[in-house]
């Protein structure tokens, strides 16, 4: 897979240039963006990846990023921010960051969240010759193309993290996931933010589907129950 085009959103300029900088020596693509209003000239569907500060001059990155995942733009974005607590870590993932740095930080570290984001991206992309598009499940119908989910034929809405949790468990119906696998694989961290936001989701994807849809397994953590 190619490395994709790069935007960095980010009014520091000696910061902005430091990353252009470097990203271009690591093969990548460049586009600096001062503020929201630039980026948001940009054709943002030329670019694989954005680079979001949390704080700009004419607005917050984070409501940047609830208004590009509101108009349904799936770009990678990795959150810039000089916030230190958990809370505005999770806040961050849910509004739809894929990842989160804290700055200080240094250009190497960027770059190798940037691979895992690429990688990430190969691994959750189109669907493989031969591989359904669709997974159904009764009433329930997830459209991996169009990252939709239908519960009896009305689109119901899931954020990125919702999506990505009910996907894992409908690949492998009745099977039985640990709360920390689930983080790994969905999070993309180990035991990443804690083992409570996986109980948060299960509780937020009944509300949206229905309650025996995932089912708790004691000891273990959770999985889908599906009988054909």
């Amino acid at each position: 897979m190619a490395n994709p085009k790069i935007v960095v959103v980010e009014d520091d300029e000696s910061l902005g240039a430091t990353l252009k900088s470097f990203l271009r020596d690591e093969g990548y693509d460049v586009t600096l963006c001062p503020n929201i209003a630039a980026a948001r000239a940009e054709n943002l569907d030329d670019f694989g990846l954005m680079i979001l500060d949390w704080m700009l001059p004419d607005g917050q990155g984070i409501d940047y990023l609830r208004e590009l995942r509101g108009a349904g733009n799936k770009i990678q974005v990795i959150m810039l921010t000089a916030r230190t607590e958990v809370i505005d870590k999770v806040v961050g993932l849910e509004s739809g960051a894929d990842d989160y740095l804290t700055k200080p930080f240094e250009p190497r570290e960027l770059a190798a969240r940037i691979r895992v984001q690429i990688r990430h991206q190969s691994e959750r992309g189109a669907p493989l010759d031969g591989e359904d598009v669709k997974i159904n499940l009764g009433d329930i119908v997830i459209d991996r193309e169009r990252r939709e989910v239908s519960y009896k034929g009305t689109v119901t809405e899931f954020t990125k993290m919702e999506y990505e949790f009910l996907v894992l468990l409908a690949e492998s119906p009745n099977r039985a996931f640990s709360r920390e696998e689930i983080l790994n694989k969905v999070w993309g961290y180990e035991n990443y933010p804690s083992t409570r936001t996986v109980d948060t989701h299960v509780l937020q994807i009944r509300q949206k589907l229905y309650d025996g849809l995932i089912e708790t397994v004691r000891g273990v953590g959770y999985r889908l129950r599906f009988e054909n």
